[in-house]
């Protein structure tokens, strides 16, 4: 049996700049005993050259010869089926697939009988921590929602004492958090900001005060456990609702930026600011929807656009990682390497899943979609 084929294509969604593999990840890929084909060009936008892959040992190679004879193919986002013909008789595909709001992707791979491997997926387990895509990605999110708000904001961040007078600390609000939070936090103290943040998971409150930063919850009504399956947000009671909504109501008045991070996986953002709360906010006020591609959770954003209402300018990114593409990349691509190579069978020479995480990231399989989440 000759080595496992991998292959990586240069990722053809609109504004992607990402890629799938780094040189550092194809060198350990081929430690393995797999061989690696890259397509010409697939990391010119992540800064990494076709040279850097041939010196790290791929092969460089058009899309449909890279593809030709693949056991297993790696995506950011997952390829468009008919990029994958001549790839082998279900082959795996490892990317993202958006599987809830792509269900006819997803069809498409079962129907073309390929093995697909939804990275959102991994489970939020200890063992997968160093696998999972949305974290290592949110994070780099986070980190550059504070820059991209920052910069549009037209006054200085951190308070400055100066001979002509002294600019005051400007304050900054972040809603929900999760791992973009928590890294958006940790970046507006760095700038010199003043850092409040708010979740529905009261456990998230010692994480906000150990970053320096205020923690803003409604502390006399119940309901606000919010902690849902697999570590992730769940929806609260109405009277703690009702009580949260007023209490960030008159603080966003208060704030001159806003980063949101709201998301639960399979369902539309919640929204979590309304043209009303926006009204009370200062002209030159910035809020930036880290949500906005998945149907914002701000009232009125767009995505990759800068609109402005009532004075305030409200701003998010339909794909946020991407605008870091070397890092986001790199770390994606370790990922994917960490996934893979934790089942690697030696003597098969290629990655054998177990079944708490092959079941839980796999939803096509022989024909058929399989994931016990899209049945």
């Amino acid at each position: 049996m000759g080595a496992i084929r991998i292959a990586v294509l240069k990722e053809r969604a609109a504004g992607e700049t990402r890629v799938a593999a780094s040189p550092e990840t194809v060198k350990k890929f081929i430690a393995l005993g797999a061989s690696f084909a890259v397509e010409q060009g697939a990391g010119v936008a992540a800064s990494v050259s076709d040279e850097d892959y041939a010196a790290a040992g791929a092969e460089i190679l058009p899309a449909d010869k890279a593809v030709a004879g693949a056991d297993i193919v790696l995506g950011v986002q997952a390829p468009d089926v008919a990029l994958l013909k001549g790839a082998k008789p279900g082959a795996w595909v490892a990317a993202t697939f958006d599987p809830f709001g792509q269900r006819a992707r997803v069809d498409a791979y079962a129907a073309a009988g390929l093995e697909a491997l939804s990275m959102e997926f991994m489970p939020r387990i200890t063992r997968a921590q160093s696998m999972d895509v949305l974290s290592s990605q949110s994070n780099l999110a986070g980190y550059k929602a504070v820059l991209a708000a920052a910069n549009l904001y037209g006054r200085a961040l951190p308070m400055m004492m100066t001979a002509a007078g002294t600019v005051s600390a400007a304050k900054v609000f972040v809603m929900g958090v999760g791992v973009a939070g928590l890294q958006a936090i940790a970046t507006a103290r760095r700038l010199g900001a003043q850092v409040s943040a708010t979740d529905v998971r009261s456990a998230t409150k010692e994480q906000i005060q150990s970053l320096g930063a205020k923690p803003v919850f409604v502390e006399s009504v119940a309901g606000i456990e919010g902690e849902g399956a697999g570590g992730y947000a769940t929806e609260m009671s109405e009277e703690y609702q009702k009580a949260q909504a007023e209490l960030v109501s008159s603080h966003i008045a208060k704030q001159d930026l806003v980063i949101t991070t709201a998301l639960i996986p399979g369902r539309a953002a919640p929204r979590l600011i309304t043209d009303a709360q926006i009204a009370t906010m200062r002209p030159g006020s910035v809020i930036f929807d880290l949500a906005v591609a998945q149907g914002g959770n701000v009232e009125g954003s767009v995505p990759d656009q800068v609109v402005t209402r009532h004075g305030v300018h409200i701003m998010g990114y339909s794909n946020t990682p991407a605008h870091l593409p070397a890092d986001a990349s790199a770390l994606f691509s370790r990922n994917l390497f960490n996934f893979l190579s934790a089942f690697w069978d030696k003597e098969q020479g290629k990655p054998v899943l177990d079944e708490e995480i092959g079941n839980a990231v796999r939803l096509t399989q022989g024909g058929a979609v399989v994931s016990e989440r899209l049945k």
